[in-house]
């Protein structure tokens, strides 16, 4: 049985992931990606890396983040550099959050970890993929100054997304 998040947490923890956090991050990631109609072909639930996050962050120019409160994974953020691009432009991904713990803050915190750790990486740009309908994220990348482009960067391999963004690190 998996414990549910809440609103009451007093303190969060954001760190490096670990192998004893794969289980629980796959979990979160197709969880948040089925409550989004993101399943099947074309959409990162299918990468082999949601089964091996630790392996697929282990670049030197890569990392991934989870958050933790009263021994529940809550969600995670990382990044990478985009592939079929330029060395100075990262590719945000895998940022996903349980629904019952969305709302803490934990999106802004994820995402500015990943942009400060990114720029200490000599990475330039920050380029994301997502879906038009997640409002919120959507909302939250606005914020942060990412710039809605006409069509995707590099090769991804998520045809099933229908929205590009990019920020100047």
């Amino acid at each position: 049985m998996t414990k549910r998040a809440n609103k009451s947490f007093t303190e969060i923890e954001i760190r490096v992931i670990e192998p004893s956090d794969i289980s629980a991050m796959g979990t979160v990631i197709r969880t948040v990606m089925t409550e989004f109609g993101a399943v099947g072909e074309g959409f990162s639930i299918q990468d082999p890396e949601v089964d091996d996050m630790c392996e697929s962050y282990a670049g030197h120019r890569a990392r991934y983040f989870v958050a933790i409160a009263d021994g529940v994974l809550l969600g995670g953020a990382g990044f990478a550099q985009l592939q079929g691009a330029q060395p100075w432009t990262c590719e945000l991904r895998k940022m996903y959050l349980l629904a019952e713990s969305r709302g803490l803050g934990l999106g802004r915190r994820l995402l500015q970890l990943c942009l400060e750790q990114a720029a200490e990486f000599s990475y330039t740009e920050c380029y994301l993929e997502t879906l038009g309908h997640m409002d919120k994220a959507l909302g939250l990348y606005a914020k942060y100054g990412f710039e809605p482009l006409a069509g995707p960067l590099g090769r991804t391999g998520h045809h099933g997304c229908d929205t590009w963004l990019l920020k100047k690190l």
